[in-house]
């Protein structure tokens, strides 16, 4: 499946939110995606965090030295926050949410410890989510959906069609996409 070779495509969201799964599902789905193996996958992440260089992009970003041109026409993920420093261009980005109880449960669990300070670790993390998805709605360059990772699993076909929708993809590409939804990795499951 070929992307547009003028267009930046990003998976963001916030860590622990279901950035990884939207990879898989990309890469599944036969789409170009960008990453290397400087984060490997671990218990956290059995299948790979899709990351290029360790999520690292940030820094980068700020310097004004990451070279987003040679990622044209192919998926790379870039955490929420990572956003703020875009530079003008042309952007897709898929967005991913998770019930922010889940997040700071999955962030606990990949920490190994409990987050003494977790009522304010919400409030800056739900903060930030509104901030940046303010930000990109409001960029005249980004184009973008909001994919919700809880949905994504309990009700796949629905986001995998919303998907499709955004890109502009076959049937064939979605059932391809379904394949990579598994329901077993969805740990620390709030009712």
């Amino acid at each position: 499946m070929v992307l547009e070779k003028d267009v930046n495509y990003i998976v963001s969201g916030l860590e622990r939110s279901g950035t990884s799964l939207l990879m898989q599902i990309l890469k599944a789905g036969g789409l170009l995606i960008g990453f290397d193996e400087s984060r490997s996958a671990n218990d956290s992440n059995p299948k790979g965090y899709y990351e290029l260089e360790g999520g690292k992009i940030i820094n980068r970003l700020i310097d004004g030295n990451f070279p987003l041109e040679k990622y044209r026409g192919k998926f790379i993920k870039i955490t929420a926050f990572g956003l703020k420093f875009l530079p003008p261009g042309k952007y897709k980005i898929i967005y991913s949410e998770r019930n922010i109880e889940e997040i700071l449960d999955s962030m606990e669990e990949m920490m190994g410890k409990k987050d003494l300070n977790r009522d304010a670790t919400k409030q800056a993390f739900v903060k930030l989510n509104n901030m940046i998805k303010q930000q990109i709605r409001k960029r005249k360059d980004i184009e973008h959906i909001i994919i919700n990772y809880n949905q994504t699993i309990s009700n796949p076909k629905s986001n995998i069609n919303k998907i499709a929708d955004f890109l502009n993809l076959s049937e064939k590409t979605q059932s391809k996409m379904m394949t990579a939804i598994d329901s077993r990795l969805y740990r620390q499951r709030r009712n």
